[in-house]
């Protein structure tokens, strides 16, 4: 367990990083279509829909090829 949480800490500090040094990277993140946005007077919605489905597509092959054997 605690090498999984070290390995985290990595990946969370390598994207941000990323998202430090080069900002316009993942500029298409929330932006996909299916993303759900909605603005008005009292306040805004935002719902990243497809945005997290590729993030859990991305997530789920990571762990299979992280724990395959």
């Amino acid at each position: 367990m605690a090498r999984a949480l070290i390995y985290a800490g990595l990946l969370l500090l390598v994207v941000g990083l990323l998202l430090l040094v080069a900002p316009g990277l993942f500029s298409w993140f929330g932006h996909l279509p299916g993303d759900i946005r909605r603005e008005g007077e009292h306040g805004s919605l935002f719902i990243p829909v497809t945005s997290m489905i590729i993030v859990s597509i991305v997530i789920s092959i990571l762990v299979n090829l992280w724990f395959r054997h």
